[in-house]
């Protein structure tokens, strides 16, 4: 063997044993460096004639290309591996099963929401929405709760540093009551059969109150309509609702400035955690004559009731919940359960 020969075998025997792309450049600066043992081959031409020189001079650039295709060789080799064992590190399982993602669900207080709109809808009655910033007037006075009246300290609430375009004073409103009015005097035709589901706010927070909360309000208008329909249509929807027809409802005496006579309204289940206990789950009674000219009609001629119900209240008693605060803490282990 020549010593070139030996010369590219002891070079491929280097790179070959090179671990790293660091080490083979170190091996590659033994034999093609400045000072390599390839380049020494170089210099020594110089001495020789010009036969000799051309002959030599060859078999050198032979050898020297050999030795760039090895050095090449084992370069994409190692780039090789170091790629395999970077994918090796990445690589996904695709037999494993996927992480959907989670599915949401319906917040229990938006059920009951949707129940009784399908129950009201479902006897004729319209579903109105309206703004949760209202005007004095509407929030109060046109329920028949002038300024100082006594009723309206039971609903402290929040007053804005505003007025709106007719100089009124704005406030977030305490009921859905306002809807009463903003929908009867948008109305040119007989009867009026609406409820308004929707969020109210009032300066109350403890265990068993919130600042925000959810009320639907519903109002009957028409020539004849007296408490009896207000006691059946009532009577009928808590059936529904709970899906018990077994319910006992009483009507209870009360005062609401808007309503004349005025009734709290109570039920009692006949199984259950709560047989046996009276709970008020709504507030009633025939509209006040002077609520019905708020509304731009003949208290003369028309008549009619109104109530008004929590919708908490009532997801707690239909779901069992104790804590009303468990409604607005988003833990997802009390979502879950209706899911």
């Amino acid at each position: 063997m020549s010593s070139l020969d030996e010369l590219v075998s002891q070079a491929h025997a280097a790179f070959e044993a090179a671990a790293d792309p660091v080490s083979l450049e170190n091996a590659k600066a033994r034999f093609l460096g400045k000072s390599g043992l390839l380049t020494e081959q170089l210099k020594g031409l110089a001495s020789l004639d010009a036969e000799a020189k051309r002959t030599l001079g060859a078999q050198v650039n032979l050898a020297k290309s050999r030795i760039e295709t090895l050095l090449n060789e084992r370069r994409q080799a190692l780039a090789d591996a170091q790629l395999a064992q970077r994918l090796a590190a990445e690589a996904i399982d695709v037999t494993l099963p996927g992480r959907g993602r989670g599915i949401g669900t319906i917040h229990p207080v938006i059920r009951t929401w949707q129940r009784i709109e399908d129950i009201f809808a479902s006897v004729g009655f319209d579903v109105a929405d309206g703004p949760e910033i209202e005007t004095d007037w509407f929030n109060f006075t046109a329920l028949n709760n002038p300024d100082n009246h006594p009723a309206r300290s039971m609903q402290d609430t929040f007053y804005l540093d505003a007025k709106d375009s007719s100089g009124l004073s704005l406030l977030l409103r305490t009921h859905t009551s306002p809807m009463q009015v903003r929908y009867a005097r948008s109305q040119s035709t007989m009867p009026i059969k609406v409820i308004a589901p929707g969020r109210t706010y009032r300066v109350d927070s403890d265990a068993t109150h919130s600042p925000m909360f959810h009320q639907v309000e519903g109002l009957w208008i028409g020539s004849d309509v007296s408490f009896a329909d207000l006691k059946g249509l009532y009577h009928d929807f808590l059936a529904r609702f709970f899906e018990d027809a077994r319910l006992d409802i009483r009507f209870r005496p009360s005062f609401f400035p808007f309503t004349e006579p005025s009734a709290e309204v109570d039920l009692r289940f006949s199984s259950g955690p709560l047989a046996g206990r009276w709970l008020e789950v709504s507030g009633a009674g025939q509209v006040h004559p002077q609520v019905i000219q708020n509304f731009g009609l003949d208290p003369e001629t028309h008549m009619g009731f109104a109530f008004g119900s929590g919708l908490e209240r009532l997801t707690m008693l239909r779901y069992g919940i104790s804590d009303l605060r468990l409604f607005f803490d988003n833990d997802l282990r009390f979502l879950r359960q209706f899911a």
